[in-house]
């Protein structure tokens, strides 16, 4: 993947979810990353390409959703680690410190993810969006203590701002049982 920028809206109806996506794609020259029902009955899109592109895609499906909209976002410039951790098949091998946030939102889980990469030399691992998690997310990173406490840090006040905040925990020297976990 190698999108510069993500739109994603989260609904309340599946056949919305199902016409939002057909008025995303059809209104900005973006490309279908995800389109999927998640927990709770709820359905999300999310979309990459340039911020234009984007930006017309989820205005479209804001128009779209007919009442079932829950909740929408474009992050311009997106950072690169963000896009690669969604779907991701197989993980690199993690070293030093584990972050982890974790939110009710996906939205706000992915934003803080992105605030997270931006603030700190870290590498995000994985986002896991709402499947199997009663309709939350989290995201696990890791690099050096300090860069994963400042990362876990920015992603947590974006959470927090939401008032979405379920958890975030660093691990300075997690077991090797543990990351094995997140394979």
């Amino acid at each position: 993947m190698n999108e510069k920028s993500l739109g994603l809206v989260e609904l309340t109806s599946v056949a919305a979810g199902f016409q939002c996506a057909d008025a995303m794609l059809k209104a900005g020259n973006v490309r279908l990353l995800l389109s999927r029902s998640i927990c709770s009955g709820k359905y999300m899109v999310l979309v990459g390409g340039d911020a234009a592109g984007v930006q017309a895609a989820v205005t479209a499906a804001e128009e779209a959703a007919a009442g079932c909209l829950i909740d929408r976002f474009v992050i311009p410039n997106i950072h690169p680690d963000v896009v690669a951790s969604l779907g991701r098949a197989a993980l690199p091998p993690p070293e030093g410190a584990l972050g982890v946030l974790e939110a009710f939102s996906i939205v706000s889980l992915i934003e803080a993810a992105d605030a997270a990469a931006k603030s700190a030399d870290v590498k995000i691992l994985d986002l896991r969006l709402a499947m199997a998690l009663g309709g939350k997310a989290f995201c696990t990173l890791t690099g050096a203590i300090g860069a994963v406490q400042t990362a876990v840090a920015a992603g947590r006040r974006v959470i927090e701002e939401a008032g979405a905040l379920v958890n975030a925990v660093v691990l300075s020297r997690p077991h090797p049982d543990v990351y094995r976990e997140l394979i």
